[in-house]
């Protein structure tokens, strides 16, 4: 069973319900809406999931319904469209809207089932690296101003002399600090170090 859902817009219900089935057969987490109205109006509070939705829909169209999951949501809510009435212009537009994969009704399953694994492995690699760097920031976090000092210092390139002349210490402190920012950061070696700073000034 994965830990991300997967929100089935469609108002055609023989529709939705195969798709349902579909997914669930493969222990996927998956659950309905008859229309964006409906899913908007009772939208789910999970941090990140897969959403597959129609684009022909009454009251709000699927391409409003994207625009609108992007603005909420961002890439934390990938979308998979499904669609009777494709037209090249069109998957390109949604393509540039962020949508991961378009679809043409009548679909094989498998491919369905392809990107729907592909949009959760996703979902999961980002969730990793979330937690990673909130455990990185934490850490930055129980540095003493000095030892950021220090830290701030190793990742810009400089060598133990010049830190100790920029920090009016001897090179022999800054090496004892070097040190705890090493233990602190849970960093085996500079390199590892560079890169847990690399990965919180991207975030």
């Amino acid at each position: 069973m994965t830990d991300h859902s997967v929100f089935v817009i469609d108002d055609d219900q023989a529709m939705r319900d195969s798709l349902l089935m579909l997914l669930r057969g493969e222990g996927i987490r998956a659950r309905g809406f008859a229309s964006a109205m409906q899913f908007l109006e009772q939208l789910p509070d999970d941090k990140s999931a897969c959403v597959i939705t129609d684009l022909r829909m009454p009251q709000i169209e699927g391409s409003e319904l994207i625009q609108r999951l992007k603005a909420l949501k961002g890439e934390a809510w990938p979308v998979i469209v499904i669609t009777g009435h494709a037209d090249v212009p069109l998957a390109v537009q949604l393509m540039k809207a962020g949508v991961v994969d378009f679809i043409e009704k009548p679909f094989d399953p498998n491919r369905i089932l392809e990107a729907v694994r592909g949009c959760l492995s996703a979902l999961a690699r980002q969730g990793v690296e979330s937690e990673a760097r909130e455990q990185t920031a934490a850490r930055l976090a129980s540095l003493t101003p000095r030892e950021r000092q220090v830290f701030d210092a190793l990742i810009d390139g400089k060598s133990n002399k010049e830190i100790a002349l920029a920090l009016d210490i001897s090179p022999r402190t800054v090496e004892i600090f070097r040190a705890k920012v090493m233990q602190k950061m849970q960093a085996q070696s500079l390199s590892m170090l560079v890169r847990l700073g690399l990965s919180v000034a991207d975030a």
